[in-house]
């Protein structure tokens, strides 16, 4: 069982925190020959896979790293153009790692801002007054997780559908949030959290989270 991500959004859809703090990733990494047999596109922020479907790699998955160096975009580390390198037959024999492609900051501020709008609309959609919105969101492979304060701030864990205990987690990263956000003379509320005891807080928090579910007294 695990924990995916945390996202804390403000009272006006925008993203003030976002953690990554485990992502299973389903990678494929394979030595091609010239001419390369799948066909790639740029789009958007990635160079994903067009055409063609071998060995576990699939439509739409990104190119991952080359010869073992990561690609940011559509360039290597070492900042070489992803397209134009794989379309030089001197390059070639070439490792290429492909998997899903990994979100952006942009991409992250757009779907915060989506979950926002949506959270909404349940609200307004609900038979009776006061609805408390979405609290959940299930899928066949995590589960979103939602907790709204009296303030407006929505607290959102992605998590394995299996882990116990998100209840008790989402009032617990509310807490820290309180004691080393809130408290923190030099921060302002709505704006981004950029705080070490925060993020050192939350991090150990969601590893107890996975290891015994529910929270204890003084926990």
């Amino acid at each position: 069982m695990a924990i995916f991500s945390v996202y804390v959004v403000n009272k006006a859809g925008g993203l003030i925190y976002q953690l990554d703090h485990y992502a299973p990733r389903a990678e494929t990494e394979k030595t091609f020959s010239f001419p390369l047999e799948l066909v790639l596109r740029p789009h958007d922020e990635h160079v994903l896979v067009s055409f063609g479907q071998r060995d576990g790699i699939r439509v739409g998955h990104a190119v991952l790293a080359i010869n073992g160096i990561d690609v940011n975009g559509r360039y290597t580390g070492d900042g070489r153009d992803v397209l134009e390198f794989l379309g030089n037959p001197a390059n070639y024999p070439v490792s290429i790692r492909f998997g899903r492609p990994r979100l952006s900051s942009n991409e992250k501020l757009m779907l915060a801002s989506m979950f926002h709008s949506l959270f909404a609309i349940g609200s307004q959609l609900s038979p009776e007054q006061g609805s408390s919105g979405i609290e959940m969101l299930e899928t066949d492979t995590f589960k979103l997780h939602c907790f709204q304060t009296l303030t407006g701030i929505k607290f959102v864990v992605l998590a394995d559908p299996r882990q116990s205990g998100i209840d008790s987690l989402l009032r617990k990263i509310y807490e820290i949030y309180s004691d080393f956000a809130l408290k923190n003379p030099f921060y302002s509320l709505e704006m981004p959290i950029r705080c070490e005891l925060f993020d050192q807080n939350l991090k150990l928090a969601l590893e107890v989270a996975e290891k015994a579910g529910p929270f204890g007294p003084g926990l």
